[in-house]
């Protein structure tokens, strides 16, 4: 499948059919998506894989609520994914490299507080994106979901390390035919074309 078409057929998926994947396929996704740029060669993300029910009942369990998966018309698919990847970012790994010699004029490496843009953001963000590309080119479907509910459970559960992030984590498997487009796609507002402008000529 070609790169424009990848990307034109990708989209996020938040109903899966049970199924089991292969675990080696589910590694070599993750392992091909850290060839997404990675700022100064700091290779500070991450992927933390679950496979199969019990492992994605475990990730469910720990970064959300009961009373959220009573509530959310999304759960009953969401938890069918056949694999999840956690993104994981380092700042501190980012905060090494910059104060090596090659970087240390940046005056980045003095502190994660430095960091005007946070490039490990930005690497977590291109490794999702260049993972959720692969799971669609290997006939898969995925999604995305945001860390932001239940951030210290979570970490126990995946035995992150004390400067680790949480980016998101990434679900696949088969899609659901259950599935249902989001409402913020009919949302109001500029189109990708209007979201790209020139800088204004000079004189």
């Amino acid at each position: 499948m070609e790169l424009r078409e990848t990307l034109e057929r990708r989209r996020m998926r938040r109903a899966f059919t049970p199924c089991e994947i292969d675990p080696d396929l589910v590694s070599g996704l993750f392992v091909e998506s850290l060839r997404a740029p990675t700022a100064g060669n700091s290779r500070g993300i991450s992927w933390v894989t679950l496979l199969g029910n019990h492992e994605v009942a475990r990730y469910f369990e720990a970064a959300t609520d009961e009373a959220w998966r009573q509530s959310s018309p999304r759960y009953e698919g969401l938890r069918h994914a056949g694999a999840i990847g956690i993104c994981v970012a380092n700042p501190e790994t980012y905060r090494e490299r910059y104060a090596e010699p090659d970087k240390a004029r940046s005056g980045l490496g003095a502190s994660i507080e430095a960091w005007p843009v946070p490039y490990w953001i930005g690497d977590a963000g291109a490794a999702s994106l260049a993972a959720l590309l692969l799971i669609e080119d290997a006939g898969l479907a995925a999604c995305f979901l945001g860390a932001f509910r239940n951030d210290q459970a979570l970490r126990a559960e995946l035995d992150l390390r004390a400067h680790e992030v949480i980016y998101g984590a990434v679900l696949l498997g088969l899609p659901s035919d259950d599935d249902h487009r989001s409402a913020s796609l009919t949302r109001p507002g500029p189109s990708r074309a209007d979201r790209v402008r020139r800088i204004a000529p000079r004189g």
